[in-house]
């Protein structure tokens, strides 16, 4: 059973746009804080963006504005929207879950790449130039 089921991804040329979701199922997703963290062959993973238990967002500095991270309260479906895409922005993308107790402060983007509970099998983002 699938924990966290990501889609959106595809290929698209350097200044458009790209929509990931991500649907959580078989867990309290009320009880993690949700997020984004991506991987490219040869790469440390970055973390994207994040809410925290308040439901506020946290991005990485090379976002710069770009994309936007929001989640529905009923179902907890998390989503990345992404503009003004570049290459360097071409990754495997991850949505990940962590429990609640550990989704506070300055580190959540960490936390998230290296102390997720839940992780998606990724979603493949290509941004040609």
């Amino acid at each position: 059973q699938v924990a966290l089921l990501e889609s959106g991804g595809g290929s698209v040329q350097a200044g458009g746009s790209l929509r990931l979701s991500c649907a959580p199922n078989g867990f309290p997703a009320e009880t993690y804080c949700m997020g984004w963290f991506r991987q490219t062959p040869g790469k440390e993973r970055e973390g994207v963006a994040a809410l925290d238990r308040e439901g506020t967002a946290t991005y990485a500095d090379f976002v710069e504005g770009r994309f936007t991270i929001s989640q529905d309260n009923a179902k907890k479906n998390l989503s990345l929207q992404m503009s003004a895409l570049k290459p360097d922005d071409t990754a495997m993308y991850y949505c990940a879950a962590v429990q609640h107790k550990y989704c506070s402060g300055s580190s959540l983007l960490w936390i998230l790449v290296n102390h997720h509970f839940y992780r998606g099998q990724g979603t493949q983002v290509i941004v040609s130039s």
